[in-house]
């Protein structure tokens, strides 16, 4: 094997355990799970490589342009691409499209030359790409109406925000990336600068408050989703996940990413769990109904 085999991943250590947000779940259907689990490992391989900081931008490209193509070679069986051999197998058993993969690839294409975002619509492309793919993988794994589209993307694209706010001071340090308006910065009398500093001044406070109203609009627009599913099980998982990134958004209006980084708590997983279960399953016995408040676990 040369070395053009063996290095093409360039693994963080990283795992479903690192994420913010449940991956694959028990609450989705079991058959479905070891799928989930490829997509996973695929993407979180490619996520891994984009992020690498030893790696120049047109080494990280060449990498990933090689997992695309065995993505899309029936024929390619190098080792070194284990990886998307095995989520191009299990794209072929159940019948989902390459794109979603594909999508993914191109955002961490992106990720490897493109450091800064002009505005909230520039962020939102690069959560297009980036987010909204893993939600409509989901969604046509589980045989699901492409009518559904929107609202996931809604909600992967607010995760994604989510999670950029949560990192801005991480990312900027480490790989010199900032996943935040650069005009609402300017508008402010800020740079990038700003996310050296160990808590934020009022005028970065606006900035996060201004990219936690987008995402407010987004959840907004996500709400339908549980509704729109066919399948209880992933209706279920999308209400869990919904609570957390609204539970997430509160914290992060309370708290400051400068001075230390504010994420869910256990507590913060099991109530918003249990409200999202309790939810599907009353809508879905009780069609338009709402639950009765102390049938839901109260906001910790």
């Amino acid at each position: 094997m040369t070395a053009r085999d063996r290095d093409v991943e360039t693994p963080s250590g990283k795992g479903a355990g690192d994420e913010n947000f449940p991956v694959g779940s028990l609450l989705l259907p079991a058959a479905l799970r070891p799928h989930v689990a490829v997509f996973y490992r695929f993407a979180r391989a490619i996520d891994d490589i984009a992020d690498n900081p030893d790696l120049a931008p047109e080494d990280k490209i060449a990498r990933l342009d090689r997992f695309e193509a065995a993505l899309l070679d029936t024929d390619d069986r190098a080792p070194a691409l284990a990886t998307a051999h095995r989520i191009r197998d299990s794209l072929r058993e159940t019948g989902v499209t390459p794109r979603h993969c594909q999508d993914l690839i191109a955002a961490f294409r992106q990720d490897a030359v493109k450091l800064r975002y002009d505005d909230w619509e520039d962020l939102l492309g690069y959560c297009r790409l980036s987010a909204n793919p893993v939600g409509r993988y989901l969604l046509d794994l589980h045989g699901e109406d492409p009518a559904g589209y929107p609202a996931s993307d809604a909600l992967c694209s607010a995760l994604q925000v989510l999670n950029h706010l949560q990192d801005c001071q991480e990312d900027h340090a480490q790989l010199d990336r900032v996943y935040l308006p650069g005009d609402w910065l300017a508008e402010e009398g800020l740079t990038v600068e700003v996310l050296r500093q160990s808590e934020a001044p009022a005028a970065f406070r606006a900035v996060l408050d201004r990219c936690l109203d987008g995402v407010d609009r987004l959840l907004r627009g996500a709400e339908a989703l549980p509704d729109r599913l066919a399948s209880a099980r992933l209706a279920m998982e999308s209400a869990v996940i919904l609570r957390l990134a609204q539970r997430l958004t509160r914290l992060l209006r309370q708290g400051d990413p400068l001075a230390g980084r504010v994420a869910l708590g256990k507590a913060d997983f099991v109530s918003c769990g249990l409200r999202g279960i309790l939810a599907v399953q009353w809508q879905r016995r009780f069609g338009s109904r709402q639950p009765r408040p102390d049938l839901i676990a109260k906001e910790p």
